[in-house]
């Protein structure tokens, strides 16, 4: 994935804002918090996201995936795609998306309401 198809998987999500920091990588975030983060050394993709505590651990070891650094020694659960054969494009746009639902779902309803974003908390889920 090109760091223009990571830019553009991320800007289509709604809410979402985008900065250049951390030695110019690519941060995005929802609700001022982050779900992607794409760096690029050498024309190689560095892209990190978020997911769940079982995909951490189903993803954690594959060849060309890790653990992201920083975060996940934080005990936080970050996946950091940096290698072939990782994850194909597809599923790297899914995982991306996932990890956004999962941060904008952490926000409280009025911060989700300020953005315009529909219930996507946990206890919505349950409610449908």
């Amino acid at each position: 994935m090109t760091s223009d198809e990571f830019n553009d998987v991320c800007r289509t999500l709604p809410a979402t804002t985008h900065v250049v920091q951390w030695g110019g990588a690519d941060v995005w975030k929802v609700g001022g918090k982050v779900f992607a983060i794409g760096g690029w050394n050498s024309g190689d993709a560095g892209i990190t996201f978020k997911v769940t505590g079982i995909a951490y651990e189903l993803l954690k070891d594959r060849p060309g995936l890790r653990p992201a650094p920083y975060l996940a020694s934080r005990g936080l659960t970050w996946i950091q795609h940096h290698g072939r054969p990782g994850l194909s494009d597809a599923e790297l746009c899914d995982y991306i998306r996932h990890s956004y639902q999962m941060v904008a779902g952490s926000l409280s309803g009025k911060r989700r309401r300020e953005l315009g974003l529909a219930e996507t908390s946990p206890a919505a889920a349950r409610r449908s």
